[in-house]
This record gives structure tokens, sequence and C-alpha cells, in this order.
């Protein structure tokens, strides 16, 4: 992972600024494995493995990251897929 898929992936202090309407906050998990969890994001955010990665990471060292962002029906599906091996997701309106 590269310090700067990392910078882009870090949230701001006054939050992440998405532009959509939409956002999946995924939690920090202790129950499955860090690769795992990178899978499950790639295939619900449809990122590359490189920013699932990022996304991951943010979510284990911080607690909680924004795992996608989008319409309303892309952010539910992403949920539902985050949801399928019981990650802690919300979806939140930006």
């Amino acid at each position: 992972m590269t310090t700067e898929t990392l910078r882009k992936a870090e949230p701001t202090a006054g939050g992440v600024d998405t532009g959509n309407p939409w956002r999946v906050i995924l939690y920090n998990d202790n129950w499955h494995t860090f690769e795992e969890v990178v899978l499950q994001v790639r295939k619900a955010a449809r990122c590359s493995g490189e920013e699932a990665l990022a996304i991951t990471y943010w979510a284990h060292t911080i607690g909680r990251a924004v795992a996608c962002a989008g319409s309303k029906p892309d952010c539910q599906r992403a949920l539902g897929v985050l949801r399928e091996i019981s990650l802690q997701a919300e979806l939140d309106e930006a």
C-alpha cells in the first residue's frame, strides 16, 4: 500500500466530503481476518485491492471508515455485501 493511497483514504477532521448524498460506514472488526475484510470491501465498494486495503486500514486503526459513497441504492447494495459476512456497517446520509 502506498502512502498516497493512505492519504487519499484518510478521513479529515471535519469528516469526509464525498460529494455524494449517501455513504456506507465500515466499523472496526475483531472477528474476521484483515484479508477477509479487504476482500469484502473490494467486492462491496467495487474498488481496487489497494483502495480496499486503505479503507480497511482506516477502519482498523481509527475505528471506522467510509467504505463507499454514492446513491442510496448503490450504498444499500454495498451495505448488503458487507453484511454478507456480518461486518458491522451502516448506511448514513452525508
